[in-house]
């Protein structure tokens, strides 16, 4: 058979002058000027840009067409390994325990309590099934019921631009409120004594920007500005102490945080600032035992400490520390209880639970012995309880939920995971290794495989990576992983800069000058793997997403003999031009991550250094599948079509580059538990049709 004919792109180079700069941009007419519109409706894309993303997924489709039935299989064994009736453990507040089930066959949950300690009486308070139909997309955001259990709100995104309705029921009618929050994030707070409702406008660019405040039961008439962020660069959030005692608005960006409070016993007064903003210093709080206890980097802490301070008199001429910082102890997280207050913290890439006992001081630890895994909080509604609920898991074990005294130490197991085709975690390896990066840091990396599977470079490896925001990518269980796996593929993760595996300043040793750094720890831990016979060069698909996207573009760029394909799931590759762009809802608030080349020359020349879409060069590329989503406010999605089209103009070799954009769907993908498997098996097909050449002649399904 013919090979199918690529869309070819035209050609309209636009002159770019910046700080005495000059770039071209062949392709900056896939930027639709009205893409604001667009995020909200996409059916209002250009027509030229609609035609030629529709060309796109008709070629990626028709590439793939082979991997049809590897598809279906994969969906089926995914599908396979859900619970489809599965629900969540009950969470008790006061008299109702609250709980999500889902129905067998839907794709999106029933939100649901019962009478405390009752398995009948249930009230169903949200069928997410039932108001998705209709909506290609469809997506709830925050959702919770009111503190005194009478209301029921919840964030709904009907076409992924993360632009939510927030809506508000009745419990006691069952009726929908009239006039709910509109252009909101899909975050939002009932004041404690349950008489107000607090949310987030977004403004016309997309930027959490303004705190209302409503009656609970109210209408946008009743709507009252609380705070107005003056700054384009921060973004705000909303919620309330695990006390209650106050309602806290956090504002910042990648750098710098801010925190006000409004009492909960005056919920309509001014929000008053713990500690005004100061460039660098982060901190949240939480109350507890009569004062504030504050995880913060303050006074050289990069790895972050707990400070107290008075309820009368917060601000940081009152701090004191409570907890020292000790370097390489990352304290990811902090929650409290009436008598307990926990830490989350990590360490070379292994997290625990630091749990205080009010009054006495004495503390203990939760932690786990296995090579890799994953240790969370569950969160809870209620304040005055000693239970603790967290969750366990690693690549081999399905997760655990465990309710845990923190008095007594006594621990239940209240769930695990199950896996209905079945699980035997005994035939497969979970190891930790660390590589050698070129400045002699050790990488942490994550291995899944196979009990059986040789380590003599046969088996094809797939390495996935993020490396950016402080986000660390933790070894959870994963459903999906499997399904190559158990081709006998061997699944790694590489732990890089830029994410917070080994503390705070990993993240900073991946940032802004250091960004590099990302991507030669990547590379390294792929030389690393294969010199120990996981994989070979030339047979390591390489995965990642959003800012991991970014990290695939560059590799792609630094060393394309490495790979046999590449994955960019929305991948944020038009680096200069974004952050050119401070219309863009991300732009400002991201500057201090990446640098800003509006101002800085440096951050110019830095960026431009490195950015992938501008860095690609006359070469043989891999493979490559680039997605996105029309309605994507993150990574909007001209970023994968432009880095396609220049790949595919520049690239001296036969292998494809495909890019596959979901017209129905933003950042996230497909909304349904079920749609967004088929992306997933997608995504997987194509790394085994490139290790297998698969353009190259018949394809045939492993």
């Amino acid at each position: 058979m013919s090979r199918p004919i690529p869309p070819v792109a035209p050609k309209h180079p636009q002159r770019i002058e910046q700080l005495g700069r000059v770039r071209t941009d062949d392709y900056a007419w896939m930027k639709d000027d009205n893409w604001q519109a667009v995020l909200r409706d996409p059916s209002l894309i250009r027509a030229d840009v609609k035609a030629h993303l529709t060309a796109e997924n008709a070629y990626t489709a028709a590439m793939l067409a082979s991997t049809g039935p590897l598809q279906a299989a994969m969906f089926e064994e995914m599908k396979g390994r859900i619970k489809e009736d599965d629900s969540s453990v009950p969470t008790p507040d006061g008299p109702w325990d609250y709980y999500g089930r889902y129905v067998i066959g839907a794709q999106h949950p029933v939100h649901a309590r019962r009478p405390r300690g009752q398995a009948d009486g249930e009230v169903v308070l949200l069928d997410e099934e039932a108001e998705s139909k209709g909506h290609a997309y469809f997506h709830v955001g925050a959702a919770s019921h009111s503190p005194d259990h009478a209301l029921y709100a919840y964030a709904v995104d009907e076409q992924g631009s993360e632009v939510y309705r927030i809506l508000v029921k009745d419990l006691a009618t069952g009726e929908i409120l009239p006039e709910p929050a509109e252009s909101a994030t899909g975050d939002f707070t009932f004041s404690p004594d349950a008489a107000w409702l607090f949310w987030i406008l977004r403004d016309d660019n997309g930027r959490p920007a303004k705190i209302y405040r409503r009656p609970a039961r109210g209408g946008r008439a009743d709507d009252v500005l609380v705070y107005d962020e003056p700054d384009d660069g921060f973004f705000l959030s909303i919620g309330t102490t695990s006390s209650d005692a106050y309602i806290v608005i956090g504002a910042g960006d990648h750098e710098t945080s801010e925190v006000r409070l409004i009492s909960a016993s005056d919920p309509t007064a001014a929000a008053t600032v713990v500690e005004p903003r100061t460039e660098g210093l982060r901190y949240d709080l939480e109350h507890w035992d009569g004062r504030f206890l504050i995880r913060t980097n303050a006074d050289g802490a990069i790895d972050f400490k707990v400070v107290s301070a008075p309820e009368t008199s917060p601000g940081r001429a009152h701090w004191t520390d409570w907890a020292a910082h000790q370097p390489g102890r990352y304290v990811v997280g902090i929650g409290a209880f009436k008598d307990w207050f926990v830490r989350l913290v990590r360490e070379n890439a292994a997290n625990s639970l630091l749990l205080t006992e009010r009054g006495t001081g004495a503390e203990h630890a939760i932690a786990f012995d296995e090579e890799a895994f994953a240790l969370s909080l569950a969160g809870g509604y209620e304040f005055d309880t000693t239970t603790l609920r967290f969750v366990y898991e690693s690549p081999t074990t399905p997760k655990q939920w465990f309710d845990y005294d923190m008095a007594t130490r006594a621990r239940v197991l209240r769930k695990t995971q199950e896996i209905p085709s079945g699980h035997d975690p005994a035939r497969y390896v979970t190891r930790r290794l660390f590589a050698k990066a070129a400045d002699g840091a050790q990488v942490p990396i994550t291995v899944l495989m196979r009990a059986d599977t040789p380590l003599d470079g046969s088996a094809p490896l797939l390495l996935y990576g993020y490396g950016a925001y402080g986000l660390p990518m933790e070894p959870n269980f994963s459903i999906r992983n499997l399904s190559l796996v158990d081709r006998g593929w061997i699944w790694a993760t590489a732990h890089v800069r830029g994410g917070s595996e080994k503390g705070w300043g990993w993240f900073l040793d991946g940032r802004g000058e250091k960004k590099p750094n990302t991507f030669t720890d990547f590379i390294a831990v792929a030389e690393h793997l294969t010199g120990l016979g996981y994989g070979a060069k030339g047979r390591i698909v390489a995965y990642g997403g959003s800012a991991g996207g970014m990290l695939m573009g560059a590799i792609a760029n630094l060393r394309p003999d490495l790979w046999a394909g590449i994955i960019g799931a929305v991948p944020f590759v038009d680096v200069l031009n974004t952050m050119s762009d401070a219309t863009l809802p991300l732009t400002p608030p991201e500057w201090p991550e990446w640098g800003n080349p509006l101002e800085d020359a440096d951050a110019y020349d830095r960026i431009a250094a490195y950015s992938p879409y501008d860095n690609v060069a006359a070469k043989a590329y891999p493979a490559v599948l680039a997605t996105g989503g029309l309605s994507d406010p993150r990574v909007t999605y001209w970023e994968p079509a432009k880095w396609v089209a220049r790949l595919r103009e520049m690239t001296t070799g036969d292998a494809p580059i495909l890019l596959k954009i979901n017209m129905d769907a933003g950042h996230g993908g497909a909304s349904g538990r079920f749609d967004f498997l088929k992306e997933i098996a997608l995504d997987y097909a194509f790394a085994v049709w490139a290790i297998d050449r698969g353009w190259e002649g018949d394809f045939e399904a492993p």
